[in-house]
């Protein structure tokens, strides 16, 4: 190396450079997310403005094929080679170390291009010197072999070894260490990145083409703020959405791939709307440790509150009837079923208890307990229900073919069916979010108004759901009321939805304050008492 360039000697000292010349990855503020023209992907710019027709609680995303991301991989390294003189493969190799921001390297690179050389692995006028050849009175570092009919390898650096260990260090890097676009040179502290060509003459055409193209083009997406993969098992799709990871307070950012997947951009975890994620973490982790709890209250079984004949849930809708008794009553409240039609309907508010009633520590933490377990046992049932519902739809589908057996309706007229089990699913998992969501809620007017809105909803879908399951002779009789009910379903989940989600933007989600949260949550533990 020399001289001049000993003030930067590795890529962390070069990016912890105080200049425009840092390149940090992981400061969701910064503007190393994308170009600074707004082209995240390099496609179209991403719409931050609410397009005409999209929900409050929907946002804007693209999804991409492995083909899609290297075809612009491969047009970014052209139009930037052309621009820095540099040959594609060093070209690519700046990219990738730039976290592909193209502006950003340009700029840097037009004001200290030796240091920037230098610290993405390469050097200037780098040129095409790495070559197979054999040298006399050589012998490998690695394997200890000295035949000077030994093929050897060396990279501008000049640390040279046997071609086969040269091809064993690249191999087991790419097969076993899943590295491909930072490979650096296996000389002891060589900061020098394996250019494109050197690969070319020492990795076999099979492993470069699938396995080599496949990392680079998951450490591209890896690299970019605004791409992530699809959580779905053996899914190849990435998608793209610029919501920044300080929005994620008042927005929750669900994406749905082209492999049917919904899921949130922000966390990865399946759609947890409309709860935010850093709420869904707490929760999560506090479920994890009322783990014994947790058992306690998923249990199937319980007794009927009149006769106490022991009932199992087999079915999503709770309305529940003894078989011994034909005592009607509700499975989450154990209340009498026929009062949850009318206005009196409560199931799903927490009622606090008065001052007086909680005065002491011991009360507190008893009070605190059982709010946390009102508020799990529904999430835990409606997670539970929709199971039940998707089981239910597995044996639907034989109804429908002997619905259109009995009733001579055809394959088009019977979909009604799937249209109820799609829009039930989607309104299980809301409403499973929105009991995790109102534990961290202050109490005031407007969560009574959220609680409205999670109240008609959990209405319209047991309806539904008590409907899905009657047998299949009744099923043609019940289809206008069905459709009606899955579009009302469908209305009561955008309603609550889109009221949730302006309230988050507004800074209007009346979450209670971290603090107050940390002591619910440490009250709430039944071993404290």
């Amino acid at each position: 190396m020399d001289s001049d360039m000993n003030s930067i000697s590795s890529e962390d000292d070069f990016l912890d450079q105080d200049s425009d010349l840092s390149l940090e990855q992981g400061d969701a503020d910064s503007d190393f997310d994308g170009d600074e023209d707004g082209d995240m992907m390099g496609f179209e710019s991403q719409d931050k403005i609410m397009k005409p027709g999209r929900k409050a609680y929907e946002v804007e995303f693209k999804v991409y094929s492995p083909k899609d991301i290297q075809a612009y991989q491969s047009k970014q390294v052209t139009e930037v080679s052309s621009i820095l003189g540099q040959p594609p493969e060093a070209t690519a190799i700046l990219l990738r170390y730039a976290r592909w921001n193209k502006e950003r390297l340009i700029e840097s690179y037009m004001d200290k291009q030796e240091e920037v050389l230098e610290a993405a692995g390469l050097s200037e006028n780098e040129g095409n010197t790495s070559k197979i050849k054999k040298v006399k009175g050589f012998s490998c570092d690695i394997c200890c072999e000295d035949d000077e009919d030994l093929d050897t390898f060396a990279m501008k650096c000049g640390h040279r070894y046997c071609v086969d260990c040269y091809k064993h260090y690249l191999s087991q890097k790419i097969k076993d260490e899943g590295e491909a676009a930072r490979i650096k040179c296996p000389g002891d502290d060589c900061n020098r990145v394996v250019d494109s060509k050197s690969l070319d003459l020492l990795v076999s055409t099979d492993l470069q083409d699938s396995r080599y193209q496949e990392l680079l083009t998951r450490t591209y997406v890896d690299d970019k703020d605004n791409l992530k993969w699809c959580p779905a098992p053996n899914c190849v799709f990435a998608v793209d959405c610029s919501v920044k990871a300080r929005d994620l307070e008042r927005i929750v950012p669900t994406v749905h791939c082209n492999c049917g997947h919904g899921f949130c951009f922000g966390c990865t975890l399946n759609d947890h709307q409309p709860a935010p994620c850093s709420l869904v973490k707490r929760w999560l982790k506090k479920c994890e440790d009322d783990s014994e709890t947790a058992n306690w209250i998923s249990a199937n079984t319980k007794e009927c509150p009149r006769c106490n004949s022991t009932i199992e849930k087999n079915g999503g809708c709770n309305h529940m009837t003894c078989r011994k008794c034909r005592h009607e009553f509700c499975w989450m409240c154990m209340g009498v079923w026929s009062e949850h039609g009318t206005s009196w309907y409560n199931c799903n508010r927490f009622e606090e208890k008065s001052g007086s009633e909680a005065r002491d520590a011991q009360a507190k933490s008893r009070q605190s307990l059982e709010r946390y377990l009102h508020y799990y046992n529904r999430y835990a049932n409606h997670e539970q229900s929709a199971k039940l519902d998707r089981d239910i739809y597995q044996k639907t589908e034989r109804k429908m073919m002997s619905l259109q057996t009995t009733s001579g309706m055809s394959w088009i007229e019977v979909q009604f069916l799937e249209a109820a089990s799609k829009a039930l699913q989607e309104c299980r998992q809301t409403l499973k979010w929105t009991y995790a969501f109102a534990f961290y809620l202050a109490r005031n007017n407007q969560t009574m108004i959220f609680e409205d809105n999670q109240k008609d909803l959990e209405m319209a879908v047991e309806n539904l759901s008590e409907m899905f399951e009657k047998p299949v002779d009744a099923l043609s009789d019940l289809k206008v009321e069905m459709m009606d009910k899955t579009s009302y379903c469908t209305k009561r989940r955008v309603i609550l939805l889109t009221d949730t989600a302006e309230n988050l933007k507004a800074g209007k989600g009346n979450l209670l304050e971290a603090s107050e949260m940390l002591e619910l949550e440490r009250n709430s533990y039944p071993w404290d008492e």
